[in-house]
């Protein structure tokens, strides 16, 4: 089994992060990830994650963007993109009309992220599992930085 990491984990990581450069950021994010998941593990972030990640460098304010692009870069150099393809999406209709039919959708980036992992037999790591959680099937980690 893997790991797709939500983007909760980095937006929580940046916070925290004040006084530690990125790469101190992303070693940090690597052991809790090895301690809660296994240090075997595959890690990834779905291709949402990156877009989100990167949405959050272009809306960030001038004397916030380098930092916040230094740390999005970390990442995306860490971590692998595991792609959004035709078996997730085949994965990803039959959970939309389950949630919706249930009356208890997560969300459109939510829902992406949950198809990809289950498209790959991978647990979500999250900081919200709040949606996640709503997915029958889907293997959620709660990690939180403190």
């Amino acid at each position: 089994m893997g790991a797709l990491i939500d983007s909760t984990v980095f937006i929580g990581l940046e916070r925290d992060r004040r006084h530690r450069t990125a790469i101190e950021a992303i070693s940090t994010v690597s052991w809790l990830l090895a301690r809660e998941v296994g240090p075997d593990e595959d890690i990834g972030i779905a291709a949402v994650t990156a877009s989100e990640l990167l949405h959050g460098v272009h809306r960030a304010i001038a004397e916030r963007r380098p930092r916040r692009e230094a740390l999005v870069e970390a990442v995306l150099d860490a971590f692998p993109t595991i792609p959004f393809d035709l078996r997730s999406a085949r994965v990803h209709a039959r959970l939309w009309a389950d949630l919706a039919a249930a009356g208890r959708d997560i969300g459109p980036h939510d829902r992406l992220i949950a198809a990809t992992a289950l498209t790959y037999g991978w647990c979500v790591v999250t900081s919200d599992v709040r949606h996640f959680r709503q997915v029958y099937g889907l293997d959620v980690v709660e990690l939180h930085l403190d």
